[in-house]
């Protein structure tokens, strides 16, 4: 092998690894629908209640950096919708939950309806705009 082939062979593994990063970075940030088989006991949370309309339910660490931030948007976004409630749940001492709900990241953002449900799921950080219409479908679909 000359030093041309072994240079186009690096460069082809650097491009292909940059690729894949580049999808699942890009697929980690979009909602998943989530197949309603469970309900949310907000106790088990440490809530007394859910939202009447929906719940954001944001799980975090002490050690996240981008969880603040994601804090203060969905609060914003709850704040700004009737019926709507933001639970942020700290899994740095719960490792329970963390494994119930399948976090592996944080922050992780599901979005209940007025039952419990898991409607969609958001790894990483959230784009508002995606929060926005995933909650007026959750919403919308209580409503009828």
């Amino acid at each position: 092998m000359t030093i041309v082939d072994a240079v186009l062979l690096l460069t082809a593994l650097l491009a292909v690894t940059v690729g894949v990063g580049l999808f699942l970075r890009w697929k980690q940030s979009r909602p998943r629908r989530q197949n309603p088989d469970e309900v949310v006991e907000p106790q088990r949370l440490g809530a007394p209640a859910l939202g009447e309309r929906a719940t954001l339910l944001q799980f975090s660490t002490e050690m996240c950096s981008r969880c603040p931030g994601v804090h203060r948007v969905l609060g914003s976004i709850a704040d700004a919708h009737d019926g709507v409630l933001h639970l942020d749940v700290d899994l740095t001492h719960r490792p329970d939950i963390a494994k119930h709900f399948h976090v592996l990241q944080t922050p992780t953002t599901l979005i209940l309806d007025r039952h419990g449900v898991v409607q969609t799921r958001f790894g990483g950080t959230p784009n508002r705009n995606a929060i926005e219409l995933e909650l007026d479908r959750v919403t919308a679909a209580a409503a009828v």
